[in-house]
């Protein structure tokens, strides 16, 4: 079945009948959520026929099942930005509750991953990329298994990258550590520029390491 491009680009994703497609609405940091936003997501859901609500491994909620003529209104509606949930782009940043609630935290990691979503959610790039930020060595966000990690610790951030999960799973590569917050957002800045000038077309971070060696990836990065 021929994919439809101008859907992909208003966030329709089609649905396993063929027929009917999912959107998700972006939420940025989707572990702290506004009551009004649910509300929101519940009523234009009933109004337009979806078939479910799924909550996404990326921190979405998706609304699924809702026919091809209805999406545009559907979007009009929510009034909210896409999820990049497809595509060579950077797909999400997966964040805990960290310090702002979160008894264990060792850092601010809701901050961080919400400055890091604002700064690079929809990015185009070589290849998928997600980001995880875990405020302890917990990592509720998956970060060994994100092609860019963030962990606190007592002594900063420990900074992660090359992971993935899916068919050909990867743990990421220790890049580096004790870190103060206010260092992390400069070293991203310099992993995603190294990424965008070395990486092959739909070849991820891990991918890129594996080929090039990971000293050589460090020494690009950290100079």
């Amino acid at each position: 079945m021929e994919v439809k491009t101008d859907l992909l680009e208003k966030g329709a994703i089609i649905q396993r009948d063929r027929e009917t497609y999912a959107i998700a609405p972006h939420i940025p940091g989707g572990v702290i959520l506004d009551p009004n936003i649910l509300r929101k997501i519940a009523d234009v859901s009933e109004k337009y026929g979806a078939k479910a609500l799924k909550l996404t491994s990326a921190q979405r909620i998706a609304i699924v099942g809702i026919p091809e003529e209805k999406i545009d209104a559907a979007w009009k509606e929510l009034d909210m930005n896409k999820g990049a949930a497809v595509g060579l782009c950077v797909r999400s940043v997966k964040i805990c509750p960290a310090t702002h609630f979160c008894k264990r935290a060792q850092q601010d990691g809701l901050t961080l991953g919400l400055e890091l979503d604002k700064l690079y959610h929809g990015m185009k790039l070589p290849g998928k990329l997600k980001i995880g930020v875990s405020g302890c060595t917990n990592s509720c966000a998956e970060c060994g298994v994100k092609d860019i990690g963030l962990i606190g610790t007592a002594k900063g951030w420990k900074i992660i990258i090359g992971g993935c999960a899916g068919a050909r799973p990867r743990i990421g590569d220790l890049l580096a550590e004790q870190i103060p917050q206010a260092e992390v957002l400069p070293l991203i800045e310099k992993i995603i520029a190294y990424y965008k000038e070395n990486a092959r077309n739909h070849e991820r971070i891990g991918m890129m390491i594996d080929r090039l060696g990971l000293d050589n990836v460090k020494q690009g990065i950290l100079g």
